[in-house]
């Protein structure tokens, strides 16, 4: 496969990135996606500097290729975590939950990389008017916070709108899903919920196993109350969580029903009260894998069906 703008650019082998997963995307298994070829990424998530540090300097030890930070702008310690990415001058930032504008200038005179996530047209125009080097598309198949639109109807219509590159995320499981995306116009991939079952992931095995055992419908959206909704796999919590959602339950207490879950599904594996984040593709997700290997089956599940894409054309 031609290695695309993307790859040319942040100087990785494929065109996938790793999902920037809350609580999950720790610094090993960045370091590992890293080294198969594609762009690692460690989340920030809620956590302070140092732990951004922290992680950041355990994967320059674990690789010396690129990988990148994604920074949940709503954070309260987002200040301090954007001077931490310059001043450890990461290759690429992601970034979620709000607008990066003020942090542009310090992040682009370290010499890095960029790369909004986006729920709409509008905040994909937005980014590139800041300055960022690309922006990833992200529907609303995927796991975690999501927006409203679909990824085949968000990226076709992000491709158009601006002249950056456009990563496509949101249902890309497969060779297949990496096939449809460079159809729609994107140049490259991000993918979470795949990662989640690789052997590097250091999520509670429980989880793992909930990926692994899902179906088709195994998701629910919920918070779309608050104004942040986030898809997960079904289990007490969601359905707690959704009988009492529209109800005269307050935004506060709303809130802290779901205080801590995340971390209760990926550090205890609590099937009845963690809330375990997963995209729509779940049910499309039968084994664990090592990075390495899920890299190669996307690549190589790509080409095989870009190829055979031939008969189509007179």
């Amino acid at each position: 496969m031609n290695k695309g703008i993307i790859a040319e650019m942040l100087g990785i082998d494929y065109p996938v990135f790793q999902g920037g997963m809350a609580w999950i995307a720790d610094a090993k298994l960045a370091a590992a996606v890293s080294e198969a070829g594609g762009l690692g990424i460690i989340a920030a998530g809620n956590a302070d500097a140092d732990y951004v540090r922290e992680q950041v300097r355990k994967a320059k030890e674990l690789t010396d290729k690129p990988f990148g930070v994604n920074i949940m702008l709503l954070s309260p310690f987002a200040d301090d975590v954007a001077q931490v990415v310059a001043e450890e001058k990461v290759s690429v930032v992601t970034t979620g939950a709000g607008n990066p504008s003020k942090y542009m200038k310090l992040w682009l005179e370290a010499g890095i990389k960029v790369i909004p996530v986006v729920p709409s047209v509008a905040m994909a125009k937005l980014a590139e008017r800041c300055g960022a080097a690309a922006v990833i598309a992200e529907g609303g198949e995927s796991g975690g916070h999501i927006g409203e639109l679909t990824t085949m109807a968000l990226v076709p219509q992000v491709c158009d709108a601006v002249n950056i590159p456009v990563i496509a995320a949101g249902g890309i499981a497969d060779g297949r899903g990496v096939a449809a995306a460079f159809a729609l116009g994107a140049k490259a991939v991000q993918i979470g919920t795949r990662f989640l079952v690789a052997e590097e992931c250091g999520i509670h095995e429980n989880y793992k196993d909930k990926i692994i055992k899902a179906g088709d419908t195994a998701t629910a959206v919920t918070g779309r109350r608050l104004g942040h909704p986030v898809r997960s796999i079904r289990n007490q919590f969601t359905r707690q969580y959704a009988k009492v959602e529209y109800t005269d339950i307050s935004d506060e207490e709303l809130e802290k029903l779901a205080e801590g879950k995340l971390r209760v599904a990926v550090q205890d594996g609590d099937e009845k009260n963690g809330c375990f984040l997963s995209g729509q593709i779940a049910g499309m997700v039968t084994k664990k894998e090592t990075c390495s290997e899920i890299i190669s089956s996307l690549i190589s599940g790509a080409e095989e069906i870009i190829g055979g894409l031939e008969i189509w054309v007179k």
